[in-house]
């Protein structure tokens, strides 16, 4: 079989499974509850004090989100209930199993001031660490590069584990490469794919349109869905697609942000990117009445393409990271719309010309505008693409050819917006 022949096509598998992975709430706060979790289990005593640090792009990522069930926004309230209720075997699901009582003691710790958050001076750009203590005796658990990834398990001055192969800072045993991988091959591959290779996919379908459900009931984040479907009642918004778009995406955003209490399927460790990728796909899908396999493949097609334009920048940025998401999304569109690799790097493309360079200020409730802006943008560039319209590589940063144009555009995170991060975070830190 071709899969066989191709040695990308088990690394494409790799990147699905290792980026495209369940989360409930944001991953940012949501890793150092993880932390907290592995450290209070493996202390095995009740947790009087905790002492966390996180590096300064989680810090900023973690700030103004909420916490899922908690009603309350942070670090310190993830760092709490993670070590008073957290389930490490949960991994980014690690606060699935909260308990009222367990949320209470959590902010009582909290007002206690019994928990201190720091900036942890590393060069990792995902960092967190916490120190759970009782009595003289304490546990500190180090995580690095990605969310649930620990490098360091300390026991009162001892250290007990320590991740190996470390290059560079820790890198992680089990990854995938996507070196000489163009944006074709990816294409080539949703498509072509056996459809019992990909088919876990439909997972990102259901997890996210059941966040985008309880988004749509207005509870949540600054009610951004709900509020263009009143919109439509009221004739200010047309009842088209695109509104259904925005309005399914950035309901499961509000939801997501909001705190409500279910998972989200993620990409590159996002479950705001996750549910981009996924949203505007299963939208245009529904609206076409596609067959299953045609929306799995859109669907890989999305995600995929998503990580390989995401494997161009950081981990944590300055540059909003769903705007790469909804490019994976307007590849996936395109695909559902026409069905060629043309359409989908045309669309990729204008995208790039577009939206490259819009600033992530942080995890919060906004999170659900700056989706909204992106898949509006996708689909604008969907629709420019099937009349043969995009930007050309005559302007800005675009390219003739689409995989030097995400090549530019990661080269923009990477180089041109280190200052603009750190920019960000001293207003935030100022404001705070």
């Amino acid at each position: 079989m071709k899969q066989a022949t191709n040695p990308l096509w088990q690394e494409f598998i790799k990147a699905i499974k290792m980026e495209v992975v369940p989360a409930l709430g944001c991953t940012e706060p949501i890793s150092l509850a993880f932390a907290a979790a592995t450290a209070a289990k493996r202390l095995a005593k009740p947790v009087e004090r905790i002492e966390a640090k996180v590096s300064a792009n989680l810090m900023k990522n973690g700030m103004g989100v909420t916490v899922p069930g908690t009603g309350t926004t942070g670090l310190l309230i993830a760092a709490a209930v993670g070590a008073l209720g957290g389930d490490p075997d949960g991994k980014l699901e690690v606060l699935k199993k909260l308990t009222a009582q367990q949320i209470a003691a959590g902010k009582k710790m909290i007002e206690e001031e019994k928990v201190v958050l720091t900036t942890a001076d590393v060069d990792n750009i995902l960092y967190s660490e916490a120190k759970v203590i009782h009595g003289k005796d304490w546990v500190r658990v180090c995580i690095a590069d990605y969310h649930t990834q620990v490098i360091l398990i300390e026991e009162n001055g001892e250290v007990v584990y320590r991740l190996e192969q470390e290059v560079n800072g820790a890198k992680k045993a089990e990854s995938y490469s996507m070196a000489g991988v163009r944006a074709q091959d990816v294409f080539d591959f949703a498509v072509q794919a056996p459809l019992e290779m990909i088919s876990f996919i439909g997972e990102a379908a259901r997890l996210n349109d059941c966040l985008s459900k309880e988004g749509m009931s207005g509870q949540y984040g600054l009610h951004i869905g709900a509020t263009l479907c009143r919109q439509i009642d009221k004739g200010l918004m047309a009842d088209g697609l695109l509104t259904h778009i925005l309005m399914r995406t950035t309901a499961a955003s509000d939801a997501r942000m909001g705190g409500a209490t279910l998972p989200a399927m993620t990409n590159s460790g996002s479950g705001n990117q996750g549910i981009t990728a996924t949203m505007p796909v299963l939208v245009v899908a529904e609206h076409l009445k596609a067959s299953q396999e045609t929306t799995l493949r859109a669907l890989l097609l999305s995600h995929l393409m998503a990580i390989y334009i995401h494997s161009k920048l950081p981990k944590l940025s300055a540059l909003c990271a769903v705007t790469t998401a909804a490019m994976g999304a307007a590849a996936g569109m395109a695909y559902l719309l026409k069905g060629d690799f043309e359409t989908v790097s045309m669309a990729i493309s204008s995208m790039i010309g577009d939206l490259a360079g819009m600033i992530c200020d942080g995890a919060s409730n906004s999170c659900a505008m700056k989706v909204s802006t992106s898949v509006a943008a996708a689909y604008k560039a969907v629709l420019m693409a099937l009349e043969g319209m995009q930007v050309t590589g005559n302007e800005g940063i675009v390219a003739d050819d689409v995989d030097d144009s995400i090549a530019n555009l990661g080269e923009l995170a990477c180089r041109g917006m280190v200052e603009t991060d750190d920019q960000i975070l001293k207003i935030m830190l100022n404001k705070a």
